[in-house]
């Protein structure tokens, strides 16, 4: 079937994005679903920094490449041997499927599975080859879902079911920025109820550790901290009901600490700021993604005479099939109000310029609409 999608064909390309147009809306060609897989008809798309991480290149993918990873879609057609989703069911796509075989899949959620992430560097789907073309060329997947297009086919490991009562923007949000930043709070993180907890970097990522946090810690006594250099974001931490805000320089110069605390931001000076914000024997979790040569400077002293922990939580040390349900839970509970994380809706055909915004640090989360695109 004929669908219309975002292409990008070059990494690096000079900014503002708007005027360089990285991302082509363009009709390609998508096969039908094959054994263990399904085709969605997507309904939103969550702009994330993993996709501007390959517009820009500190993420080599091959190309051309059909972005978009944080999707919610419809159930339009099953490949052979699906048996237990149905036509017209609404999922969520994850963006790391697990095979629940293989080591990594064996550490509850800890690391990533080896096959997921293999399929996933090389842009093609768990079960090898590619469904996308373009003039009979192909055109890789990214990270399995290629999700800034009308239509996605997809593993079915890559998706999992949601009531149908869940709003796609809010079901699209729990595959990726609520599981990342959810689990680094309740998996990696293990707030506890009473604990303070201290978020530094309030994207999309950074917000959905904030709610997570609040849902833990309501009517419990512990404080949820937004540490962001941006005051605009400060203001948006507040009004989700963060207790307290600041910049890093006056989160340091005030001498805030907790025992547990979130890096959300995928730069080595908000790692940094992070581990300076640790309480003695607490845990600093990183779940940001910054470019493969960054560095970031600590002092080794302060780790052991401190008995401090630093962890790495990738997908929120996420197990989907698993958390995702919870999230969902906790949403239709009211706890989760992860609604609140939608900054904007931007039609596919203005994506460029919603990578300005992104890259600018002006969004929480962007959420693609296909209004209006036929097949």
């Amino acid at each position: 079937m004929k669908i219309t999608a975002a292409v990008l064909r070059r990494s690096g390309a000079p900014r503002p994005y708007a005027e360089s147009t990285p991302l082509d809306i363009v009709e390609l060609e998508l096969d039908g679903p094959g054994p263990g897989e399904v085709r969605i008809r997507v309904e939103t798309a969550g702009l994330c920094h993993s996709d501007l991480s390959v517009v820009d290149g500190n993420r080599p993918r091959p190309l051309p490449m059909l972005l978009g990873h944080e999707a919610a879609g419809i159930v339009d057609e099953l490949g052979e041997g699906v048996t237990d989703l149905e036509v017209g069911q609404r999922v969520v796509t994850v963006f790391l499927p697990r095979c629940e075989e293989c080591p990594s899949c064996l550490t509850g959620g800890k690391l990533p599975c080896e096959p997921g992430s293999k399929s996933n560097t090389e842009g093609v789907l768990p079960a090898g080859g590619i469904r996308l073309s373009e003039g009979g060329a192909p055109v890789n997947h990214h990270l399995g879902v290629s999700g800034f297009a009308t239509h996605a086919v997809v593993d079915r490991r890559s998706v999992v079911a949601v009531g149908a009562d869940v709003p796609p923007q809010v079901a699209a949000v729990l595959g990726c920025a609520v599981l990342t930043g959810g689990g680094a709070v309740k998996n990696a993180g293990a707030l506890q109820p009473g604990q303070d907890v201290i978020v530094v970097g309030l994207g999309g990522v950074g917000m959905a550790a904030v709610l997570t946090a609040l849902a833990i810690t309501a009517a419990s006594g512990g404080r949820v901290i937004g540490v962001d250099a941006m005051p605009a974001k400060l203001d948006a931490a507040l009004e989700m009901g963060a207790h307290d805000a600041a910049t890093p320089d006056e989160a340091v110069a005030r001498g805030l600490r907790a025992p547990v605390v979130i890096e959300a931001a995928g730069h080595p000076r908000a790692f940094e700021t992070a581990v300076a914000l640790t309480a003695p024997g607490g845990i600093t979790v990183t779940a940001g993604l910054p470019a493969p040569d960054a560095r970031s400077q600590i002092a080794p002293l302060t780790i052991t005479a401190e008995a401090r922990t630093i962890i790495g939580s990738y997908l929120g040390s996420a197990v989907p099939a698993r958390d995702i349900p919870e999230y969902e839970r906790m949403w239709r509970a009211g706890s989760l109000p992860v609604e609140k994380l939608t900054s904007a809706t931007v039609p596919l055909r203005e994506i460029n310029h919603a990578l300005d915004v992104l890259d600018e640090g002006r969004a929480i989360r962007q959420m693609i609409s296909f209004e209006g695109l036929e097949a």
